[in-house]
C-alpha cells in the first residue's frame, strides 16, 4: 500500500506545462484544471470498468501527476457469471491471498489503474470532460469580468453588422448593439474603437450575453468622471442628465467644495475637457449648467441660454410657469422644442412658457402676483430689478443726482454756444461790409 502512494502513474511534465499556458491565456484557476482532471478520469474509469465508486483519482497539485487506485471487495468466491461491475468491484479470496496473505473476506484490496490501459473511447470521453470543463470556466471567468463592468463603461471595436445590430468586440467576447441603443445618424464602421455603456450582463449556456448602449445618458456622465478628476473623486456631482442623443445634451453638476466651481472644472481649460467627451460622442452638444436645490433657480439655470423675467415653480404639483422677453421666446423653446423639453426632463417639472407680451394679455402677472414695470420688466422684487442694480452711472453718481439744476436747465448748457455763434455771425458782416 505504501508503495501505491509513492510513484504516481503519470510523472505530469507536459501536463502541468499545458496547465500553465491554460491558467495564462485563460485566466483559469489551476485547481479548477485539476479538478477537471480528476473528474475526466473518473468518467474515463466509469466507462471503461462500469463504475467509478470504487476509483480512487489523487493528482498532486505540484507535479500535475496523478494516480488511480481501483479498490477491490475480498469475497469467498466469485459469481458464476460476474457482471462488468462484478469484476472491477469483487476478487475472489484465493486470488486476494495471492496478492497478499493476510486477507480475508470482506477486506479492500487496492489495484493500481495505468491510465494507458484505457480504451480509446474512454480516452475519448476523459478529454471530452476537460475541455468542457475548460469551456464552463471560461465562460464562468468570462462572465465574473464583464458583470463587475455592468452599469460602466468599456472600449469596443466596431465587429460587424447583424442585421440592423452591431457586434462590439469587446476583448475577450463580443457584445451586441442593438437598433434602439445606436445614436440616429452615427456611421459606424468595422475596426473604429469607441466607447459603450454596458446596459446588462447575462449567463447563457453559450456564454455571457452582452448588451451596450451608445444612448443611454450615464454613458455622458461614465465619460466625464473618465475625463475630469473632480468628478471622480466626488468634489463635483453630476446631479441630473437629460439627453437627447446625437444632438444635444444638459447636465446639472454641483461642488462640495466652494473654491471649486463645478461648471469650470468640466469645462476645463479651453474647453479641453468637455471637447474630450463631445468628440467621443461625435459632435454632440453638451450644456453644463449649476444645480441648485430651488426649483424655481434651477429651471432658470436649465433654460439657460435663454435670460428668464420669472419662474413660479409648484413643488408638490411638479409644475411650473416661466415667463421670458419677447425676444428670447424661441430661444427658451428651442428647435422643434429641444431646449424646453430637456429642461423638464432635467428638473422633472412640467414647464409652461409664456412671453412677456402672452403674460401680459393672459393678466398672469396679476395672478401671480408680479410686480409688472412698464419698462417691459416684472420682477417678485424690486430688489432683484437687473437693472437698477446693473447700472453704476445710475448709482455710483451722487453729484448729478443731487444737482438737478445742472442736468435739468438745457437753456444754460446751450447759451455759450448761441454766444459764439452770434459773434462769429457779426464778424462775418462786418468783414463784409468793409
Amino acid at each position: 500500500m505504501k508503495k501505491l502512494n509513492k510513484e504516481p502513474v503519470e510523472t505530469g511534465n507536459e501536463l502541468k506545462t499545458a496547465i500553465e499556458m491554460l491558467e495564462k491565456e485563460k485566466n483559469i484557476s489551476k485547481e479548477s484544471l485539476l479538478e477537471a482532471i480528476r473528474n475526466s478520469l473518473l468518467s474515463a474509469c466509469k466507462n471503461a470498468f462500469g463504475t467509478s465508486d470504487n476509483i480512487l483519482v489523487d493528482v498532486n497539485p505540484d507535479t500535475c501527476g496523478f494516480t488511480i487506485i481501483q479498490n477491490k471487495t475480498v469475497v469467498e468466491k466469485m459469481p458464476d457469471y460476474p457482471t462488468e461491475i462484478d469484476k472491477s468491484t469483487l476478487i475472489a479470496l484465493p486470488e486476494a491471498k495471492m496478492k497478499e496473505p493476510k486477507y480475508e473476506v470482506g477486506d479492500i484490496v487496492p489495484f493500481r489503474v495505468e491510465s494507458r490501459e484505457f480504451g480509446r473511447i474512454a480516452a475519448g470521453v476523459a478529454k471530452n470532460v476537460i475541455l468542457q470543463k475548460i469551456r464552463e470556466e471560461e465562460r464562468r471567468v468570462i462572465y465574473n469580468e464583464y458583470f463587475s463592468k455592468e452599469k460602466d463603461i468599456t472600449t469596443g471595436v466596431v465587429s460587424r453588422f447583424i442585421g440592423r445590430n452591431v457586434s462590439i468586440n469587446l476583448g475577450r467576447c463580443d457584445a451586441i448593439l442593438s437598433e434602439n441603443e445606436q445614436v440616429k445618424g452615427e456611421t459606424l464602421r468595422p475596426g473604429e474603437r469607441m466607447k459603450v455603456y454596458v446596459l446588462e450582463v447575462r449567463d447563457t449556456p453559450r456564454g455571457p450575453h452582452i448588451s451596450v448602449s451608445r444612448t443611454h445618458p450615464e454613458l455622458v456622465k461614465r465619460l466625464f468622471e473618465s475625463e475630469v478628476s473632480e468628478v471622480h473623486d466626488g468634489v463635483v456631482e453630476i446631479r441630473a442628465i437629460a439627453r437627447e442623443a446625437g444632438s444635444r445634451t444638459k447636465m446639472a453638476v454641483f461642488s462640495n467644495d466652494q473654491n471649486v466651481d463645478p461648471v469650470g472644472a468640466c469645462v476645463g481649460l479651453n474647453g479641453s475637457r468637455v471637447n474630450a467627451v463631445v468628440d467621443e460622442l461625435h459632435g454632440e452638444k453638451i450644456d453644463i449648467i449649476c444645480w441648485d436645490d430651488n426649483p424655481a433657480y434651477l429651471i432658470e439655470n436649465a433654460l439657460s441660454p435663454a435670460k428668464v423675467i420669472c419662474v413660479v415653480a409648484d413643488e408638490e404639483e411638479k409644475e411650473a410657469q416661466v415667463i421670458v422677453p419677447d425676444y428670447q421666446l424661441s430661444l427658451a423653446i428651442g428647435k422643434e422644442g429641444q431646449n424646453a423639453r430637456l429642461a423638464a426632463k432635467l428638473t422633472g417639472f412640467k414647464i409652461d412658457i409664456k412671453s412677456e407680451t402672452q403674460a401680459r394679455d393672459l393678466g398672469l402677472f396679476d395672478e401671480l402676483g408680479i410686480d409688472y414695470q412698464p419698462d417691459g420688466t416684472a420682477n417678485l422684487e424690486e430688489e432683484n430689478n437687473p437693472e437698477e442694480v446693473n447700472n453704476p452711472e445710475e448709482v455710483n453718481n451722487p453729484e448729478e443726482e443731487n444737482n438737478p439744476e445742472e442736468v435739468n436747465n438745457p437753456e444754460e448748457e446751450n447759451n455759450p454756444e448761441e454766444q459764439k455763434e452770434t459773434d462769429t455771425a457779426e464778424n462775418t458782416e462786418t468783414e463784409n461790409k468793409v
